[in-house]
């Protein structure tokens, strides 16, 4: 009887294809948090605001996620 793992067999390709999805989904979030980090000023934070406030909420949930996690 082998004990050896078969890490091509097709439950490890699936959870390496997860993993490198969610690590790609981090690093996406992690670009944006930064981007956004030059919206500073009252009047950036407004024209922002203006600008979400014409798409919904899907589009711009994880904008507004991260300019409410600094508040």
């Amino acid at each position: 009887m082998s004990s050896a793992i078969n890490l091509l067999s097709p439950p490890w390709i699936a959870i390496r294809s997860q993993l490198r999805e969610m690590f790609a989904d981090r690093a996406e979030y992690r670009a944006l948090e930064h981007d956004l980090e030059g919206y500073t000023s009252e009047k950036d934070l407004n024209d922002l605001g203006a600008i979400l406030d014409r798409h919904n909420d899907a589009e711009t949930g994880d904008i507004r996620r991260i300019l409410g996690a600094r508040t």
